[in-house]
């Protein structure tokens, strides 16, 4: 963890564990399956316990990530600004850069999204190095990476990224109903 507070700090959510989509069901209906409700609460309390509050969440419309961003509403209260966009279901990473460096002037923004958008996020602000040694299997689902940004550019752009806190649900931890 830094000594001193970041200028910016990142917080990048994937879904929780879902079920495969019913016969005549859209991708974008698929809800998380009975290990994905679970391992969304213990994300979320993870995040309270480690004192991670964001001045805002964006997170995708689809019901799989809503339902993976509504438990941070219990852990961290009501009042949590959760806003809601429809390009990070099907945008590519570049959509998700982008909505990070329009709201880079807060002091914490949380994106819950999907993969493999969120993995390269991950990767662009990280380099390969510092992710593959983070996450050599990849980003898991319910996985939330904490990016501290030390320094803005002039140009707005977010830049000297470090790793300050990697949450990922233990499976001895997701119980099973």
């Amino acid at each position: 963890m830094q000594d001193s507070a970041p200028a910016f700090r990142l917080i990048l959510l994937r879904h929780a564990r879902s079920g495969w989509a019913l016969p005549g069901q859209r991708d974008f209906d698929r809800t998380l399956d009975e290990t994905g409700y679970a391992e969304a609460e213990l994300i979320a309390q993870g995040a309270a316990d480690h004192g991670l509050c964001p001045d805002l969440v964006l997170c995708s419309t689809a019901v799989r990530c809503r339902q993976t961003a509504e438990p941070f509403r219990r852990a961290l209260g009501e009042d949590i600004d959760i806003r809601y966009v429809d390009q990070l279901y099907a945008g590519p990473a570049a959509v998700y850069t982008d909505l990070i460096e329009i709201h880079a002037d807060r002091t914490c923004l949380m994106v819950v999204g999907h993969n493999p958008m969120i993995e390269d996020v991950f990767r662009s602000y990280l380099g390969e190095q510092q992710s593959a040694t983070a996450l050599e299997n990849g980003y898991p689902p319910a996985g939330l990476a904490v990016i501290d940004f030390s320094a803005r550019s002039i140009a707005g752009r977010i830049s000297a990224a470090a790793l300050s806190t990697l949450l990922l649900p233990k499976p001895e931890e997701v119980v099973r109903r």
